[in-house]
C-alpha cells in the first residue's frame, strides 16, 4: 500500500518549533505519513504567495496527496477552517483564499468546514490551529477517514481578488501573486487567458505604476541580458522578466500590483 503523503505550506519559518509541531502530531496520529515541506519561507501574512506557491507545486504530487497550507492572519476569528476535496487531492486550510487558486485548478467536488472535534487535539489554541485542527484533520484523512467526516458541507468560498482575472475587448487585467528570487514576476493570467494576445509582436502592457514594450519570449535567453521580457512560464501563467536581471527591482513592482496586458 503507497504510504499516504502531507505537504506543509506555511509563512512560519523554521526559526521557531511550529513546523516540527505539526509534523509531530502527523505523526503521532499517522506515524506511516510522509511529510513534504513544500515551503515555510512564504511571507508572513500573504496568502496571495501562499496560494501561488500551492498552485504551482500541488499539480505535481500523486493523486490523493493531502496538502495543508497555513497563512492565516485571522486565525482563532469566527473564519472557517476548511478542507477541499477535488478530483485529485485534498486541500485543508483557513478559508481567505490560499486554497483556491490550486484547489479551481485541480477540479473541486466538494467543501467541508472542518467542525468535528472528534478529529482535532483535546486543547485547541486560539493561535496555533494550524497544530491543533488541521494538522490532526490531515493526519486523520491520511488513517483513511472521508472528508465529510471533518465536518458539514459549505458552498461558499472566499474567492479573493487575487484569484480572478477579468477580460475584455481590449486588455486583460490580473494581479503580481508572487516575485521569485530571481526578480521574476508572476501574475494569476494563465496562459489560456492570452489566447487573443498576438506573441509575434511586442506586447503592450501596465505592471503596478510602469508601463513597457515586451517580447513575448519562450525562453529567457531570447532578448539581450538586461533587456525586458513576457512568457508563459514553466507552471502555465503569465511572467514578466528581465533576462540576467531584477525584473521586480527594475520595474518597482510588489506583490499585489494591477497587471495589464493589451491584446493588440
Amino acid at each position: 500500500m503507497t504510504r499516504p503523503i502531507v505537504t506543509l505550506t506555511t509563512d512560519f519559518g523554521l526559526k521557531d518549533p511550529y513546523v516540527a509541531e505539526m509534523k509531530a502530531v502527523l505523526l503521532n496520529i499517522s506515524p506511516d505519513v510522509t511529510i513534504v515541506d513544500v515551503s515555510h519561507q512564504v511571507e508572513k501574512f500573504n496568502f496571495r504567495m501562499g496560494a501561488y506557491i500551492l498552485a504551482t507545486a500541488s499539480p505535481y504530487f500523486p493523486k490523493g496527496t493531502i496538502h495543508i497550507a497555513i497563512i492565516d492572519p485571522a486565525v482563532g476569528t469566527k473564519r472557517r477552517a476548511l478542507c477541499i476535496e477535488t478530483k485529485n487531492a485534498i486541500f485543508l486550510g483557513p478559508d481567505n483564499g490560499v486554497l483556491v487558486l490550486a484547489a479551481k485548478a485541480q477540479g473541486i467536488s466538494r467543501v467541508y468546514e472542518i467542525t468535528n472535534r472528534k478529529f482535532m487535539l483535546p486543547v485547541i489554541s486560539k493561535t496555533f490551529q494550524g497544530r491543533d485542527v488541521f494538522s490532526p484533520a490531515a493526519a486523520n484523512l491520511a488513517n483513511g477517514i472521508h472528508p465529510s467526516d471533518l465536518g458539514p458541507e459549505v458552498r461558499n468560498l472566499v474567492i479573493p481578488e487575487f484569484a480572478k482575472v477579468v477580460k475584455g475587448r481590449y486588455k486583460i487585467v490580473g494581479e503580481v501573486v508572487h516575485i521569485d528570487d530571481f526578480g521574476n514576476v508572476m501574475t494569476n493570467v494563465g496562459g489560456s487567458e492570452l489566447e487573443s494576445v498576438n506573441r509575434e509582436k511586442p506586447v503592450k502592457l501596465r505592471v503596478g505604476k510602469s508601463g513597457l514594450m515586451a517580447d513575448f519570449c519562450k525562453t529567457y535567453a531570447e532578448v539581450e541580458p538586461k533587456k525586458p521580457m513576457v512568457l508563459i512560464g514553466s507552471h502555465g501563467f503569465f511572467e514578466i522578466s528581465v533576462n540576467q536581471g531584477n525584473a521586480a527591482r527594475t520595474l518597482k513592482v510588489k506583490i499585489g500590483d494591477k497587471v495589464t496586458v493589451y491584446p493588440s
